[in-house]
């Protein structure tokens, strides 16, 4: 197949395409290679694909529509993967206009190219930040999920909605995939994980929000992208069942679909930091903050739809994850 995997030099975008590299298809990326953080992480990520005679790539902002019409004019892409999207719940507090860019305007782009060059399924990241203020767990996709707590929760919400209308009027074939806390090798600086060890390492103390007493659905990258592999391979179709009397937020009479790719197991903040001191050899000095504005306690994915449909459950548990994290990060920085 010829897939467009846009965010190809981010964390999961690199994965992904290497996956699909090695399963034999054709892969054309695209990525704005912008400074959220570290530009080289970027592109020694890309530096890896670029070596596969099977992937290509083009430096492109999904906001700049002339540029994603050129691309879809001069590909025929079976499948996108849109993974491009401005991150992080914090940042969305500083720089709210980067996610009208990026995660609405962006987005539109990619539905209007899906649209008008007949894409066979559009497959999209969405995010488990969706579901705010909901408190009944396990966080099911069957759940209404009408409170975030950031623009960036928002934008995300808004992505589902907006797909599903390109599905109801255009027949277009879409499914979102909610991500839960994704951590492990080739990850994002931002992100708590890569934090805690840069801080450890250099002997900082880390900043523990909440003061410890925070639940999360730490989810390996490789669970992630086995699970979006296989939801590529499955095109949505309409749920004979799904009535507007009753309606179920994860499908629809549209060719449309919702799924949890999460560990399906939160864990203690506390017990991740444990694992991370262990696989290190060091003790962390911990600095103890409130639970920070955008922000939840608890995450906790159902993945039954998952687990049904495409025969998958996430299941890396964080020590093993942490530990391949931990010789990653060794090796990258030569510490």
């Amino acid at each position: 197949m010829s897939i467009l995997v846009t965010g190809a030099a981010g964390f999961i975008g690199f994965h992904l395409s290497k996956r699909l590299l090695e399963r034999g298809e054709e892969v054309i990326g695209i990525d704005n290679l912008n400074a959220y953080y570290d530009v080289q992480l970027k592109k020694d990520r890309l530096s890896q694909l670029l070596q596969e005679k099977s992937f290509s790539f083009t430096l492109l902002s999904l906001e700049d529509k002339a540029a994603v019409d050129a691309l879809f004019d001069t590909h025929r892409f079976e499948v996108v993967v849109n993974l491009a999207a401005q991150a992080g719940v914090r940042y969305s507090l500083i720089n709210p206009y980067a996610y009208l860019d990026s995660n609405l305007s962006g987005f539109l782009n990619i539905l209007e190219g899906c649209r008008h060059h007949a894409v066979k399924h559009l497959v999209y990241a969405s995010s488990s930040s969706v579901y705010g203020l909901n408190t009944a767990m396990p966080f099911s996709v069957h759940h209404n999920v009408d409170h975030p707590v950031s623009l960036y929760a928002a934008t995300k919400k808004s992505n589902e909605l907006m797909a599903h209308a390109y599905s109801h009027l255009y027949h277009l074939p879409v499914t979102g995939l909610r991500f839960f806390t994704v951590y492990g090798p080739w990850g994002r600086p931002d992100m708590a994980l890569f934090l805690f060890t840069k801080a450890i390492l250099e002997g900082k103390p880390i900043r523990v929000f909440n003061n410890g007493n925070m639940k999360r659905d730490f989810t390996y990258i490789d669970d992630i992208i086995t699970g979006v592999e296989r939801i590529i391979d499955r095109i949505p179709e309409p749920n004979p069942a799904w009535s507007g009397d009753s309606p179920d937020p994860a499908s629809s009479c549209a060719p449309y679909r919702l799924y949890n790719i999460g560990n399906n197991n939160p864990v203690d903040l506390m017990q991740f930091i444990e694992a991370l001191e262990t696989a290190l050899g060091k003790r962390a000095e911990k600095q103890f903050l409130p639970l920070q504005p955008g922000d939840v306690p608890a995450t906790y994915a159902d993945v039954d739809d998952l687990v049904r449909d495409v025969g998958f459950k996430p299941a890396t548990s964080v020590e093993d994850g942490i530990q391949k994290f931990v010789d990653w990060y060794r090796s990258y920085y030569n510490q």
